[in-house]
């Protein structure tokens, strides 16, 4: 493998978004990915299946339904929904009515994170679960769903009560189903995606309280710790967010190490931020810029492809699995970048990004991206089953179709001439 171009012929420098054999290149492969996910994935005993590499439901008769799997197929479906896709409202709907009717603890409040045919298998109150509720609900409003305002307030109320920390200016992580206990650890991943889904509130209702949270908790993730760590995101914290070099817990949510899809992912996150707070907080677009370059010269394998899974402090792989989202990450951080750095070093790994999505991780024979690749690039499944979910993939494919001045569904809506809601 060879690096990025640092500089792309003159004849073959304008970006890639802007050309209309690419553009139908993005939207196709969405569109493929609406018809592997959306309808194999409905259960018609309510939620949403996980399904396997040829697109058939697992789990068996009574599968689990995780909180994250339910609200990301909502928003994915309202995605759809804006953009025309028939048969997308039906798929909010029967989502949302599954996290209000199920996955809502209606006896101690909150949403539990696993629910099977017979009740609440999993009753954790978890942060990283909350953020895509509140999600959900965010996208599901821009759709006019009417559930939409009733989930939003519930969840938001119990965000402000239960996982947020004022002090600290981030959320707590997880707590038993009846609010009992609240575990010690601390982490950056449900911070990450409660400042995702906190954008998305904001853009759906105007409440500057959403924005405002969403700030304090990039300042502590990125500015108080990432950056003094060499622009590397730490990940694991104990309960006074004193980071825990040693942590080992669940590979798939909480691994060791450092994981460079996240550094990624924040690159993406604080550029829409920063526009969507006025542009205000320089510092983001700088820290912006150095995840990027990080998780290039640190976490991109130079003689296979791909990003290693983790890291460790010395900055050796750890898990040198490769997985679908790092790259569904990097793909949108380095459109949102080139939309505002004319550096064509972002464009031109934004191209070495497709190739390698194109040529390994998109399955063309089945549909679908493949969840994990060993370090050769050849498939496995150690960490991941199946194919997970469609809400990567889905927005690698459609962020640089539209304006990288917000959430990705307010984008949408402003693309087709109409207002946010609350604006």
């Amino acid at each position: 493998m060879i690096d990025a171009p640092s500089h792309l012929p003159q004849t073959n420098s304008s970006a890639w978004a802007l050309r209309p054999f690419h553009r139908q290149y993005l939207m196709r492969q969405a569109n493929n990915l609406f018809d592997f996910f959306v309808q194999a994935s409905i259960n018609p005993k309510g939620g949403f299946f996980e399904l396997d590499d040829e697109g058939k439901p697992l789990g068996g008769d009574n599968p689990a339904r995780q909180i994250h799997v339910t609200t990301r197929m909502v928003h994915c479906a309202a995605i759809g929904s804006l953009l025309g896709r028939p048969g997308s409202d039906e798929v909010v709907d029967h989502g949302m009515r599954y996290v209000w009717e199920h996955h809502r603890d209606a006896k101690h409040g909150g949403y539990a994170w696993g629910v099977n045919n017979d009740g609440i298998s999993d009753g954790s109150k978890q942060a990283y679960g909350h953020a895509f509720v509140l999600l959900a609900a965010s996208s599901a409003k821009l759709v006019g769903h009417p559930l939409a305002d009733q989930v939003l307030a519930d969840v938001t109320g119990v965000i402000n009560a239960k996982f947020w920390d004022e002090e600290r200016g981030a959320v707590r992580d997880e707590y038993n189903q009846d609010w009992s206990e609240l575990l010690p650890y601390r982490g950056q991943n449900a911070n990450m995606h409660m400042t995702e889904a906190l954008m998305a509130a904001f853009e759906a209702t105007g409440d500057r309280k959403y924005l405002g949270k969403a700030e304090r908790i990039a300042e502590l993730i990125i500015l108080k710790n990432a950056v003094p760590l060499g622009h590397r995101v730490a990940e694991h914290f104990d309960d006074n967010w004193v980071l825990d070099k040693e942590y080992q817990g669940n590979e798939m949510f909480r691994p060791s190490g450092t994981t460079p899809g996240h550094w990624l992912e924040w690159s993406r996150l604080l550029f829409q931020l920063w526009a969507l707070g006025d542009k205000r907080l320089s510092w983001m677009t700088d820290a912006a810029r150095n995840l990027f370059r990080q998780s290039i010269d640190l976490g991109w394998d130079q003689a296979h492809g791909g990003f290693f899974y983790t890291l460790d402090w010395d900055n050796k792989p750890m898990m040198r699995e490769k997985l679908w989202w790092p790259v569904s990450e990097a793909i949108g951080a380095a459109a949102v970048l080139s939309t505002h750095d004319r550096d064509d070093y972002f464009q031109g790994w934004y191209r070495k990004l497709w190739d390698y999505a194109e040529n390994h991780v998109i399955d063309h024979q089945r549909g679908g991206w493949l969840s994990e690749l060993k370090e050769d690039l050849t498939p496995t499944s150690r960490l991941f089953v199946g194919k997970p979910d469609i809400y990567h993939a889905l927005q690698a494919c459609l962020i640089p179709l539209f304006p990288s001045s917000g959430s990705l569904t307010a984008a949408i809506i402003e693309a087709n001439g109409a207002t946010r809601s609350g604006h």
